[in-house]
């Protein structure tokens, strides 16, 4: 009997916990739910609005980068370009660049060069929807941590939902598992809150982690120590500096041609000047559009020799999953059916803070008819 009476004690604290810190984190799980709704298809979404993301694929090879970049500087001489990102065989090449303070990509046709577009990241909707999503608009220290708090009490909020979720006796399972459709439109939302809470629960954790890893480093670094148990991987640090290097354009293009050639089968390639003391460094991708299984490889700025080959395949566990988190968290890494789950399961995410306000402000409307 004290048993009892004590797992009811705890259960009645895990319900205040559960209903305050849902009251209090509630509004920024919806916002970021169904943002993260909207982001999912944005690559779909652009391909069909903005028709310079597709050109007709050619046999002959991608220009060099540095022709692309001058052109960028021929085009608009305030620029500052840097990464070059080929997106695929049948897709435009851009610049990344900075214009006046702000953030481009600037596109081209692949092989001839042709201007396509200029692309202003500052007014792009689907930017401006991640930067809701990930830090609600806020200064991106504050919104960063504003975000993995309200995750980490959501990620609380579903665990805690199970536990008094969970029935007492065995025999009553097959209840709980249903929703009763037939009753007062309260109980209906009460079943529907506790019931889909449950059933997205395993998905909506596996989300919500991988979009810690965003927010915390601690996280980040948690799943590759977790993915490689613990164990140092030393074929993953880079450890290439230079003193003095200057930068060539022809070391990036030999970088580039160097790239296509160790990975002829791959469909999208970027390369990064990214000066300091860094060498030039490219990425390589199956393909276009997916931002996982990357192989990369780093060259001398001057010469563009090949100094270091991190195929994925030669990549630790741990490094894989750090680099899988965005595919993972969205559900491109799944393809379209991966996205479609994911488009989903924000959807009944973002509804379980409406259905939990209802049962709240339902019970409290009660109370204050009965008090009257």
């Amino acid at each position: 009997m004290q048993k009892k009476t004590k797992n009811k004690g705890i259960k009645k604290w895990i319900a205040k916990l559960h209903l305050w810190l849902g009251l209090g984190s509630g509004l920024i799980v919806f916002i970021v739910a169904v943002t993260g709704c909207i982001f999912v298809f944005h690559d779909e979404i652009k391909d069909i609005t903005r028709d310079y993301r597709k050109v007709t694929p050619q046999a002959s090879a991608f220009v060099a980068p540095s022709k692309l970049q001058n052109k960028t500087k021929e085009l608009f001489p305030q620029s500052q370009p840097g990464m070059v990102v080929y997106q695929g065989k049948e897709r435009s090449a851009f610049v990344y660049s900075v214009i006046d303070e702000v953030p481009h990509h600037i596109y081209f046709n692949p092989y001839s060069a042709e201007f396509l577009q200029r692309e202003n990241l500052g007014d792009d909707f689907f930017l401006i929807v991640e930067d809701l999503h990930m830090h609600l608009w806020l200064p991106e220290k504050i919104g960063k941590q504003v975000v993995g708090i309200s995750t980490l009490i959501f990620v609380f909020m579903l665990i805690s939902g199970i536990v008094l979720w969970w029935p007492k006796k065995r025999k009553n399972l097959k209840k709980r598992l249903q929703i009763r459709w037939n009753a007062k439109w309260r109980r209906v939302n009460y079943d529907w809150h506790s019931i889909t809470g449950l059933y997205i629960s395993l998905l909506a954790l596996f989300i919500a982690i991988m979009g810690l890893s965003f927010s915390y480093e601690w996280m980040n670094h948690g799943l590759y120590d977790l993915a490689n148990l613990w164990q140092e991987k030393p074929e993953d640090e880079l450890n290439i500096q230079f003193e003095d290097a200057e930068y060539s354009e022809n070391a990036l293009d030999i970088a580039v041609a160097k790239t296509l050639r160790q990975r002829p089968e791959d469909e999208m390639f970027f390369v990064w000047e990214q000066g300091g003391r860094a060498p030039i460094t490219t990425g390589s991708y199956p393909e276009a559009m997916d931002y996982d299984h990357q192989s990369n490889f780093y060259f001398h700025p001057e010469t563009g020799e090949l100094l270091k080959n991190h195929e994925y395949s030669s990549k630790s566990a741990g490094m894989k999953l750090q680099e899988m988190t965005f595919g993972l968290h969205t559900g491109q890494y799944f393809d379209l059916p991966g996205k479609i789950i994911a488009f989903f399961l924000s959807l009944f995410v973002a509804a379980l803070p409406l259905s939990g306000f209802m049962i709240w402000f339902g019970r409290k409307n009660k109370k204050n008819k009965q008090k009257a």
